[in-house]
């Protein structure tokens, strides 16, 4: 039972610290300086591709990353290049190392640990970038001394009948999700999480997490519904509709999270370090120059482009597959 505790903390803890200071602590803290952060996703790269070339054991490896991150965590956020290439390192070796833990885990622990790390997360959103130092200090703490307590063994699953998603679909939804966050969190109009809507934020952050926990839906179906989601997420932020906006891009952040999770766990953790290279960084980097150069309005256009042809294939495939049944 405590082994359990531990890594739901171990998890929702560490996403926090993701969330609250690699993504948009250092990023806000550098004014968004694209060629002042760059260290930081390199290092990440880097980190994921340690996380499973090193040849100690995974216990091990999580606690050494976590020892880097606490040691730079006391200089936040006054940061050199190097120590930020240092912090990528140790939280790109961390994400995939977490995913991989996450095999331990029960879906009703994963939902508890997502609900958790939104909840914190959106709570202390609003909290000064510059700030953050003792927060980011208190949820490392948290993780490190939970990660000497956490289970040995596998989750023994019922059913292991969950789809897998494409790689491209993974980068798809990342890159719809932080285009859009990264934008919202920049404009002084519309940011939800700024203008009063804390609770609704919550609250559709945690249905999110349960209805993609309980819905059983087939993959094409479901990839179908994740990009209808992201659509109303971009009209309401068109139409400037923040209350609208607050219900449906939480449920749909949640909800297609749990889906990569979901999918990721049953890879190996040198597939899943390879798969957080290009969604962690990559997918998320886009992300975030589209924010900045003010591109955003161009994004539904640019997926409705790429999103074509993937339903198209999707849909030979299933033919095929049918007429191979019948």
């Amino acid at each position: 039972m405590f082994s359990k505790i531990a890594l739901i903390f171990f998890i929702a803890f560490e996403l926090c610290y993701y969330l609250l200071i690699a993504q948009t602590g250092i990023v806000e803290y550098f004014a968004s300086d694209v060629y002042q952060i760059a260290p930081l996703p390199v290092g990440g790269i880097i980190g994921s591709l340690l996380s499973y070339k090193l040849s100690i054991k995974t216990q091990s490896k999580i606690k050494l990353f976590l020892i880097v991150q606490l040691i730079l965590t006391f200089f936040y956020p006054d940061y050199w290049a190097i120590m930020l290439f240092i912090l990528g390192i140790s939280v790109g070796a961390l994400a995939p190392l977490l995913i991989n833990e996450l095999k331990k885990a029960s879906m009703f622990e994963l939902g508890l640990a997502l609900s958790l790390s939104y909840s914190v997360g959106t709570f202390l959103f609003n909290y000064e970038p510059a700030n953050r130092e003792y927060i980011a200090i208190f949820f490392t703490l948290i993780v490190f001394v939970s990660s000497y307590f956490l289970p040995l063994e596998e989750q023994k699953r019922e059913s292991d009948s969950f789809p897998s998603y494409p790689l491209l679909i993974m980068v798809l939804w990342i890159f719809l999700d932080s285009a859009l966050f990264e934008t919202l969190s920049r404009d002084t109009d519309i940011s939800i999480w700024r203008n009063g809507f804390t609770f609704e934020i919550i609250v559709f952050h945690i249905i999110g997490v349960i209805a993609a926990l309980k819905l059983n839906i087939q993959r094409m179906e479901n990839e179908l519904f994740i990009i209808i989601l992201f659509a109303f997420s971009y009209l309401f932020y068109f139409l400037q509709e923040p209350l609208l906006l607050s219900i449906v891009y939480p449920f749909v952040i949640s909800y297609y999270n749990v889906n990569i999770l979901r999918s990721l766990i049953k890879k190996p953790l040198k597939k899943i370090s390879l798969y957080m290279i290009f969604i962690g960084w990559i997918a998320s980097g886009a992300g975030l120059f589209v924010a900045l150069e003010n591109l955003t309005l161009f994004v539904p256009i640019s997926f409705l482009i790429v999103l074509i042809p993937i339903f198209n294939s999707q849909k030979k495939i299933q033919t095929k597959e049918k007429k191979c049944i019948n």
